[in-house]
């Protein structure tokens, strides 16, 4: 297996806390914003910039901001978990209830729970972390024949996951933090962080060493599941 390869397979997205005083060195953001510097982008419009939070202070009134939990959220991740380690190895996508606290597991309580529920700081998501990289990009640009700027988005994806990859190759953990795009979250940080009306987010990244266990059930389809060869439902290559 080459270095390549291998880092696309060790890397996951890590849920747990990070060090705060474990810092990420500027040696390290420049290899990584590099990184995301030579993703490739629908016709190379490079429709993005990237906040680079890594103050203290920043990063505390960051994490002030509240989001709410929504029904749609609970209800569309409620169709993607598997409740055993069994069934998820079965099914090969998705992820474990068991990841989630037990009243964002069952139906019956779901409507209550997005009703109800306090809204939460998103330090509860920063978690520790000591350097955010906000994603930003302009909607009033979009690729050639592109509608609702399919391919703009597919670019945004390519830079998250140069970036990732880079991460993981300098030993440096990440999350996408994708409650950072929710209107109300994203008009508030774009307030703290002097983001022009214009631009929206995309999407946060947090970065940092994790304070424990990142080890998790990680499942994937096998190659003759999603692979057709020269036509379609001939399945395998």
């Amino acid at each position: 297996m080459n270095d390549v390869h291998r880092i696309i397979q060790e890397r996951q997205s890590t849920r747990v806390p990070f060090d705060p005083n474990r810092k990420i060195t500027r040696e390290d953001l420049q290899q990584i914003l590099d990184a995301g510097r030579w993703s490739p982008t629908a016709h190379n419009m490079q429709n993005f910039a990237i906040v680079v939070v890594d103050d203290a202070e920043v990063l505390e009134i960051i994490g002030k901001v509240k989001s709410r939990i929504s029904e749609e959220f609970l209800r569309e991740n409620y169709e993607q978990l598997s409740f055993s380690k069994e069934e998820l190895l079965e099914k090969k996508t998705g992820i474990l209830g068991a990841m989630f606290p037990p009243s964002w597991v069952d139906p019956s309580k779901m409507a209550e729970v997005a009703r109800e529920s306090a809204p939460m700081p998103l330090t509860q998501s920063i978690r520790g972390s000591p350097c955010l990289l906000i994603v930003v990009y302009d909607p009033r640009k979009r690729a050639p024949a592109s509608a609702g700027d399919v391919l703009g988005f597919m670019s945004l994806g390519c830079v998250m996951e140069n970036m990732w990859l880079m991460a993981q190759s300098l030993g440096i953990s990440l999350q996408v933090l994708s409650a950072f795009a929710a209107p109300p979250v994203e008009k508030q940080v774009k307030q703290v962080l002097s983001i022009p009306e214009e631009l929206r987010i995309a999407y946060a990244c947090r970065l940092g060493y994790p304070t424990g266990s990142t080890k998790y059930l990680r499942v994937r389809r096998d190659i003759a599941d999603f692979a057709h060869y020269n036509k379609f439902g001939n399945k395998g290559i």
